[in-house]
C-alpha cells in the first residue's frame, strides 16, 4: 500500500434530462440516472447503487486482504448490501446497511476462524467506515467440495 493519504477524484457531466455520464482517469465511464424511487428509469446504475456497490465491493477486498494475510482459504464470497435510505431530521441519508457475506471454503476450513475474518473485513472497511448510518453482517458459511 502507498502512503497516506490518498485522493481520488471522479467527474459527472448531465444535462437538463437523460443520463450522467461517470468518469474518473484511465477508467471507462458509466452511464447513470436517479433510481426509479426517485422518478429514474430504473435501468441504469444510480448513485444510491453505487453507493451500495462501494460496501460490497470494498467488503469482499477487504476479506480478501485480511485473508491472504491470515493465510486463510477460501474459493468464493458473495456480498449483498441494502442499504435503508430514510428521512431524518428533514434530510434524506442512509440509515442502515446489511452486508449479507456467503463465504465459500474447503470443508475442513475452519469456519470460526472464517467469522473472525469476515467481522474483521466489515469493521475495517474504509468505505463503510465513511458512512453515518447503522452496519449490521449475516454470515453464512458453504462447505464448497
Amino acid at each position: 500500500m502507498q502512503p497516506l493519504p490518498h485522493r481520488y477524484t471522479t467527474s459527472a457531466t448531465g444535462g437538463p434530462t437523460g443520463s450522467v455520464a461517470v468518469s474518473s482517469a484511465g477508467l471507462p465511464g458509466i452511464a447513470t440516472a436517479a433510481p426509479a424511487e426517485f422518478g429514474g428509469p430504473g435501468d441504469l446504475w444510480s448513485p444510491e447503487v453505487l453507493l451500495c456497490a462501494s460496501v460490497a465491493n470494498c467488503f469482499v477486498l477487504t476479506f480478501r486482504a485480511y485473508a491472504g494475510a491470515a493465510k486463510f482459504e477460501w474459493s468464493r464470497l458473495d456480498a449483498c448490501v441494502e442499504a435503508v435510505l430514510e428521512r431524518v431530521d428533514g434530510v434524506a441519508q442512509f440509515t442502515r446497511f446489511v452486508t449479507r457475506a456467503t463465504l465459500a471454503m474447503a470443508p475442513a476450513g475452519d469456519a470460526a476462524k472464517a467469522h473472525a475474518l469476515l467481522k474483521k473485513a466489515e469493521a475495517r472497511c474504509l468505505v463503510a467506515n465513511s458512512l453515518k448510518g447503522e452496519r449490521e453482517l449475516a454470515v453464512e458459511i458453504v462447505r464448497a467440495g
